[in-house]
């Protein structure tokens, strides 16, 4: 009897089995739903190989970066890299959409009777993403113009705000750039935003080092010393890297009540005047000392001997940043 019972069981579920598949709900999943599944899966699978290709495109560039001699990333590179970007971004959009008109076939929606609620829905969008429409021309002009690009140092004025927003490029794509600022702060601003952008990566910067003295002191001695360290600033091991060429003594900038300032200005690799022009700081202090030229402050710099011990004078005056780099 249980025997029987198991059997009639069995049967009946293999036959409601049966039956469920060959209804319209198993069929529907069958010939419909399997293939939106598939598109689906497509879909992603295509997204990350997307996502894969452009990230080995980008560790390329990089790799090729620290294993050269350079000290930059040429503008080629940041370029491409910023394309590459771009690129990925934009082919998983036109992915996304695709699928998504794949799966409207496959379901037979009639694309006739969604003309009327999606000029409608359009017109509504058409306000809405008025801003949207304005990052995406913004994003494709910033590429194809070749403002910037990955690794840049950019100064960015944005529409509304009134400090601009300083730092390194990591990401651009056609709808927002992401910048790093030297405090670690990254800033994603719209490019519909940017009102003006200032690179200051672009083939080459500048190092401008202003020298306030004292005007006590004699200008055709302090001109003397500083030719004799431009000359021999190309000549050193680690800012001579830097440098493209020898700095260059402009002469007096501005004259003060009590001091006169010196321009001396250096064209260096791009995006490394802010380190160039630190170490050119160092040398003038070590020039000025040297010579006995009196600061701004009227106190003589201490001056430094071959073992390396300092007047106190000196650390005193170093501190106070008696020339600075503007």
């Amino acid at each position: 009897m249980t025997t029987t019972n198991t059997t009639i069981l069995a049967a009946s579920m293999k036959q409601r089995w049966h039956d469920f598949w060959g209804g319209e709900i198993g069929e529907w999943i069958i010939t419909r739903g399997l293939r939106i599944v598939m598109l689906l899966i497509a879909a992603v699978l295509a997204a990350r190989f997307v996502n894969y290709v452009a990230h080995r495109v980008t560790s390329k560039l990089d790799v090729g970066f620290a294993e050269s001699d350079a000290l930059v990333r040429s503008e080629a590179t940041k370029h491409r890299q910023a394309v590459a970007s771009v690129i990925s971004w934009v082919s998983i959009a036109i992915i996304c959409v695709v699928v998504a008109v794949q799966i409207t076939e496959v379901m037979n929606f009639s694309v006739g009777s969604l003309v009327a609620p999606a000029a409608v829905l359009g017109a509504a969008l058409g306000f809405g993403a008025q801003r949207v429409v304005q990052d995406l021309l913004g994003g494709f002009f910033i590429i194809v113009e070749k403002q910037y690009g990955f690794g840049d140092l950019v100064a960015l004025t944005v529409s509304g705000v009134s400090t601009e927003a300083r730092g390194t490029v990591e990401d651009v794509t056609l709808r927002v750039t992401k910048l790093r600022s030297s405090d670690g702060e990254v800033f994603t601003i719209p490019n519909g935003s940017i009102v003006k952008s200032v690179n200051l990566s672009k083939d080459w910067a500048r190092a401008v080092v202003d020298i306030p003295v004292s005007t006590h002191v004699d200008l055709n001695r302090v001109n003397e010393v500083l030719h004799q360290e431009c000359e021999q600033a190309i000549d050193d091991p680690v800012l001579g890297d830097l440098l493209l060429d020898s700095p260059t003594v402009m002469g007096v900038e501005s004259i003060q009540i009590d001091t006169v300032t010196l321009r001396l200005v250096a064209r260096t690799l791009p995006g490394k005047q802010f380190e160039a022009g630190r170490k050119l700081r160092v040398l003038v202090i070590r020039a000025l000392a040297r010579a006995g030229i009196m600061t701004a402050a009227d106190a003589t710099i201490g001056v430094v001997d071959a073992g390396g011990v300092k007047d106190p004078q000196a650390t005193q005056t170093e501190t106070t940043g008696s020339v600075q780099q503007r």
